[in-house]
């Protein structure tokens, strides 16, 4: 099983190039689903073809799927939704405007990311290529099932045993329903269901994330940043693809300053982003739409034979790593392209919190680590490096 991720900053082609991957992964005899985490839904216009909520093939084992995240949220969400939309008729708001402030920012996303999973643990497919959102709207999907795991382990079971301690003086005293135990319920299904996403999009030896970029200063700029993000929240960045790049020949005074210019940029994306493999595809004369279309995409993409298989399981050392350095352990998290200045680091109890720009992951130290403390740390080629010295207090001996 292969698993392709593709983000990218909104509007550089990344829907083109997952829908060629998955042209090209079904053309070498692997069957093939590419589904779309993206509320645009623009993935079944590529292939020309009205897709569905669920897989339809369009060509010799190649399928599209359009997810319904309604029929989704309904399964997974209702029982929530069905109380606060209660409590909101309770305070006196009207309850079609509570069934609109009940529905969740980004739920679409989520949702569909359940679906991915669903899609993955069938054992139908042999590659899922998902078409994931832009970037940011990404970055904050794949960091939801860590901090809700986070909130499921630590802060939900007080509020539930607070919840029922309250719930007969309370609604013996106030208007304001109090939450039944299938609410709960919903909400630890859920995190139940986005830790096993993760289990599925965060497997170091069957997924990764593949970066979409157009030769532009900014587009690689933000490509640089999420490289950094993702290997932050523990994915595997497998390849960068450099698209819509112009053609040098018989270049005209206007294009000739493109080609300069991306040609500067492109050398900027193999320093930053080496030793990954960065395909390119040119700038085409038309937009590639149908699967035909979509199989030269990848032709020019991919080559009949590549140096690099684009659809070889990632490889390269473990995100995060801890070793053993004489008496002190070194717990090892890959961050490559993050500057220091951006980086915090701050222990707290069994935990440590790594903070890269804006973005945050809580790690739960390992066993022999929680009876550490931390005497250094160093961010050097692309790894920040944390020392941990046993505690005499709380190790007996090594």
């Amino acid at each position: 099983m292969r698993v392709l991720l593709f983000t990218g900053k909104g509007g550089v082609g990344k829907t083109t190039v997952a829908a060629a991957t998955a042209a090209h992964a079904a053309s070498q005899g692997r069957k093939t689903l590419v589904i779309s985490t993206d509320a645009a839904h623009s993935l079944g216009d590529a292939f020309g073809i009205q897709a569905s909520s669920e897989p339809v093939e369009v060509d010799t084992g190649l399928a599209v799927q359009q997810v319904d995240t309604q029929r989704r949220f309904e399964q997974t969400w209702r029982d929530v939704q069905s109380w606060l939309v209660s409590v909101l008729d309770a305070v006196g708001v009207d309850p079609l405007e509570a069934e609109e402030l009940t529905v969740i920012p980004g739920a679409d996303e989520v949702l569909a990311l359940l679906e991915v999973r669903r899609q993955v643990e069938s054992g139908v497919y042999d590659v899922v290529v998902v078409d994931c959102a832009p970037t940011a709207e990404t970055l904050r999907l794949l960091a939801l099932p860590d901090a809700f795991s986070w909130y499921i382990e630590r802060v939900f079971p007080i509020e539930r045993r607070v919840v029922k301690t309250l719930r007969p003086m309370l609604n013996r005293y106030t208007r304001v329903p109090m939450p039944q135990d299938k609410v709960f319920d919903a909400v630890e299904r859920l995190g139940r269901e986005l830790a096993a996403v993760r289990q599925v999009l965060a497997n170091p030896a069957s997924a990764s994330v593949r970066l979409v970029l157009t030769p532009e200063a900014v587009v690689v700029a933000e490509a640089r940043r999420t490289l950094t993000s993702l290997s932050l929240y523990g994915y595997r960045v497998d390849g960068v693809v450099a698209n819509r790049v112009f053609p040098s020949d018989g270049a005209d005074e206007w294009r000739a300053g493109w080609v300069a210019s991306q040609a500067a940029q492109l050398a900027e994306v193999s320093q930053s982003f080496a030793p990954l493999p960065i395909w390119q595809a040119p700038y085409r004369p038309s937009e590639p739409v149908g699967i035909d279309a979509l199989g030269d995409v990848a032709l020019e993409l991919y080559g009949e034979v590549g140096v690099h298989d684009p659809l070889a399981a990632p490889s390269g050392p473990e995100l995060v790593e801890v070793e053993r350095s004489g008496d002190e352990f070194v717990l090892s998290i890959a961050l490559p392209l993050a500057d220091k200045r951006e980086v915090d680091l701050v222990r707290k109890g069994d935990e440590l919190v790594v903070t890269v720009g804006s973005h945050r992951r809580v790690l739960a130290l390992p066993s022999a680590l929680r009876r550490c403390t931390v005497v250094g740390a160093a961010l050097r080629d692309g790894r920040l490096r944390v020392r941990f010295e046993p505690d005499p207090a709380l190790w007996m001996g090594l």
